[in-house]
């Protein structure tokens, strides 16, 4: 955008509908400072959702290199301007901040910043962060500099409005997937401890039955004995992967790819079955997407490994148009697409393409009995 406020109400809309596409906080937050950015612009666009200790919990910048943000050092306190926007939810316009009495100066590795625009983003008396742009870019057929206006704080009032509303929505979307992780992990606890149980009973029965054996029929307890170890490797199978399942994923630290990699390493370890990842041009996506293809990884690695008697499964995970592709691929027993109602049912299918449409993408199974199953998920990307 060129124009800057001079777009008006349509250039709101477009920033708005830009932040209500995403439901992770740190890609709202994202997503505002962009589009904040863009709709006035500026040259620089920050915004800082503070914590209670006087800092800042999360802090977005928009216009400063990953070098130069590095470079600036940790992340500012609640001083100055910015704890007048936090404390009084007041905003401020000034032509110059450096020339305000509240100023404290820079870090050396800040960029210098003149004409400044800030506003609280509030919920009610709630301030949920400081919002504010720096440094007003000028037409190029004027040569005596342009500061923010009146019009550009009334426009970025309305994006603070929605900022808040489309940042309380994330905060609710995430608390609420914390709680289904939270469920799905005490559903897993109580499968890991059903499944344990009933195969050291297993195990325990066939032990009694080899000890009683041992005098009178060698051979028979020698068999029951086998048993005995294949029943020990089942349910030491049961448990590396339950482990596997248990573990909160590290998509926030590692990404991805990596998560991906580090598990099905784990699972490579954990199973007879051979289990391989291969990552083509992948770019980073928006955080539900990248969380919904690792859940759709795991119950594709599930099935494969519990169900269909692989020898292999092969991950891989391709860079599509501006999204991606994810296909988990086994040379087990297949199924029949004709009965998919039932096998739906069995194989987590339909939860495997609830999570893919709950992100704007498409789950494919393709699969033929005695001919292995392929599971391809596409995201758009962001």
């Amino acid at each position: 955008m060129t124009n800057g406020a001079g777009a008006g109400i349509p250039a709101v809309s477009t920033a708005i509908l830009a932040m209500s596409r995403h439901l992770e906080v740190r890609d709202v937050l994202k997503t505002i400072v962009a589009s904040a950015r863009e709709l006035l612009d500026a040259e620089y666009a920050a915004l800082g959702v503070p914590d209670d200790h006087g800092g800042f919990a999360q802090f977005v910048v928009d216009g400063v290199s990953a070098e130069q943000w590095k470079a600036i050092g940790p992340l500012p306190r609640q001083h100055g301007i910015l704890a007048a926007m936090l404390h009084n939810a007041t905003p401020e316009r000034l032509a110059d901040v450096r020339e305000d009495p509240r100023f404290g100066g820079w870090p050396a590795a800040h960029p210098d910043m003149s004409d400044f625009l800030g506003l609280p983003v509030a919920d009610g008396d709630e301030i949920l962060g400081a919002l504010f742009l720096a440094n007003k870019r000028c037409p190029t057929s004027r040569g005596d500099g342009c500061r923010f206006t009146e019009e550009d704080e009334r426009l970025l009032g309305i994006l603070a409005q929605h900022a808040a509303i489309a940042l309380t929505n994330a905060r609710l979307y995430e608390r609420s997937r914390e709680l289904t992780i939270a469920g799905e992990r005490a559903r897993l606890a109580h499968e890991l401890h059903d499944a344990v149980a009933q195969k050291l009973f297993s195990l325990r029965l066939t032990a009694q039955a080899a000890t009683a054996l041992v005098d009178r029929d060698p051979a028979r307890a020698k068999d029951e004995l086998h048993q005995v170890a294949a029943l020990a490797a089942e349910a030491a199978d049961e448990l590396r992967a339950a482990v596997v399942e248990l573990r909160p994923a590290g998509l926030d630290e590692d990404g991805l790819v990596a998560t991906l990699r580090s598990q099905a390493q784990v699972l490579d370890r954990a199973h007879s079955a051979r289990v391989t990842f291969a990552a083509h041009c992948v770019r980073a996506l928006p955080a539900a997407q990248e969380e919904a293809m690792l859940r759709v990884a795991q119950e594709a690695l599930h099935n494969a490994l519990r169900h269909s008697g692989a020898g292999h499964v092969e991950v891989t995970l391709t860079r599509d148009g501006q999204g991606a592709l994810l296909r988990i691929a086994d040379d087990g027993c297949g199924f029949d697409p004709g009965t998919v109602r039932r096998a739906g049912r069995h194989l987590g299918l339909v939860s495997m393409r609830d999570r893919a449409g709950g992100v704007g993408g498409k789950l494919t199974v393709k699969s033929e009995p005695g001919k292995g199953t392929a599971v391809e998920m596409e995201v758009p990307g962001g």
